[in-house]
């Protein structure tokens, strides 16, 4: 059922960056919800695994001095939706890691495959995009850090190297300070559903609770990769609270985005999705904020 050729436990990053550079056929395993499927499949026949399950550095999650939270690659879904740090800091990205996939999945699916799957569809992808996050890959090369929007290339395609090995997802206080998020999956099915469409909105108000003062929007199956609408956040920043701004989002996110037809849904489903989640979600993070009044718009901006 599963046809590949050997399977290796690395005890370090170090020694996983060894096993991949010699052996060209070898890829890296960790949860195995993605690559057992490929592999029962036939899609990977004949390959060699290199697991990082047991490398204790890749599964913790801490806060550093400055504030900045680091979550380790091999953490599972389940993990990041429980653990304190998330759960009092970033809730947000703790409630996209809880749509994916049953229990199951969650339990033994990791936050770093997610990722590096490359997948659009990808529901901590977004809440990421939306949180800045930094990524650390360490290879024969040495030690890289990027940020996560420089990391998609195209469907399924990432800058990873083939024997780099993401050791870090990095999200700065500054990048979730204040900010108050929310995530919105859409699929034909309440669980254990690959997402039609994605949406993660985070923002930030003034003191009065009257204007928009940061705003982070991002979709995932809106485009070949997951993608930032900075354009639309641009345009959004600055302005007062009112129905008005729902509208601008709702108008202004179709110019960034590219969604394609596909089984799961039409691309005019897909844009109507676009524009419906953007601004549910949107709505839900300034509640989260506390803001209480959303008046009509046509109120002239100070």
């Amino acid at each position: 059922m599963y046809d590949f050729d050997k399977i290796y436990h690395a005890a370090s990053v170090e020694e996983a960056v060894c096993m991949l550079q010699k052996d060209e056929n070898s890829m890296i395993i960790s949860g195995g919800t993605d690559v057992l499927i490929k592999l029962r499949e036939g899609r990977l026949t004949g390959c060699s695994l290199v697991s990082i399950h047991d490398i204790e550095e890749l599964k913790s999650i801490y806060m550093e001095e400055d504030g900045t939270i680091v979550i380790g690659p091999a953490v599972s879904f389940s993990q990041v939706t429980n653990h304190p740090i998330i759960r009092q800091y970033l809730p947000f990205l703790g409630e996209a890691a809880d749509t994916v996939g049953g229990p199951q999945i969650r339990n033994m699916g990791t936050i770093g495959g997610n990722i590096c799957n490359g997948a659009t569809s990808a529901d901590t992808a977004s809440t990421l995009k939306a949180l800045n996050a930094q990524l650390i890959l360490v290879g024969s090369g040495g030690e890289r850090r990027l940020p996560i929007h420089d990391f998609y290339t195209g469907p399924g395609k990432t800058v990873r190297g083939r024997d780099e090995v993401m050791t870090q997802i990095r999200i700065a206080r500054k990048d979730y300070e204040n900010m108050y998020g929310q995530y919105i999956k859409y699929g034909k099915r309440n669980a254990m559903e690959i997402a039609t469409l994605g949406c993660a909105v985070l923002v930030r108000t003034d003191e009065t609770k009257t204007r928009v003062e940061d705003i982070r929007i991002a979709y995932g199956v809106a485009a070949p990769t997951p993608i930032r609408c900075f354009r639309t956040e641009e345009t959004l920043k600055g302005r007062q609270i009112d129905e008005t701004l729902f509208a601008i989002l709702r108008r202004d996110v179709l110019e960034e985005v590219s969604p394609r037809s596909s089984w799961r849904a039409s691309k005019t489903f897909r844009i109507q999705l676009i524009k419906e989640l953007g601004e549910r979600a949107l709505r839900q993070a300034l509640a989260k904020a506390g803001v209480t009044d959303i008046r009509e718009g046509g109120a002239k901006d100070a």
